[in-house]
């Protein structure tokens, strides 16, 4: 199987701890999460009624749709209310300051190898220095920096 295409969707410092951010890539549009400094990506779309779940409350790796209170776990795509229904999951990467995602979609994670991913958390001292971006509710468009 060869390796995913990733893709810099932000810096450290840009998403707030506990807030996500919307990233648009092609044809995706991908919800990246900053849970104490660990970082997780999902479809931003929630399936009900297509709102973003970027824009969602996010507490202990679940994050509430804000339009009609759905609850997906960022680990696994999981809808809380019945877990067989899933979202989409991106692998995410940091590399340097940047927060890398792939560009596809990662299907062949179970359980046993979500919990044995590695650590993505970062130290508060490699942060950025820049201000968090206040794109709360917006979507980023990233096809022109990385085509």
């Amino acid at each position: 199987m060869s390796k995913p295409e990733f893709v810099t969707v932000a810096r450290l410092g840009d998403i707030p701890v506990g807030e996500g951010r919307a990233f648009e890539y092609k044809n995706q549009v991908v919800a990246v999460f900053n849970e104490g400094g660990q970082y997780r990506a999902i479809d931003d779309m929630c399936p009900h009624m297509g709102a973003s779940l970027a824009s969602g409350h996010l507490e202990d790796c679940i994050v509430v749709c804000p339009w009609h209170g759905w609850s997906f776990d960022t680990r696994d795509g999981a809808w809380c209310d019945n877990r067989r229904i899933k979202i989409d999951v991106y692998e995410v990467r940091i590399v340097g300051d940047e927060i890398q995602v792939a560009a596809v979609v990662n299907e062949s994670l179970d359980e046993n190898e979500l919990r044995d991913q590695p650590d993505l958390t970062v130290d508060a001292d490699r942060k950025s220095d820049k201000s968090p971006a206040n794109n709360s509710g917006s979507v980023d468009s990233l096809e022109q920096e990385n085509d």
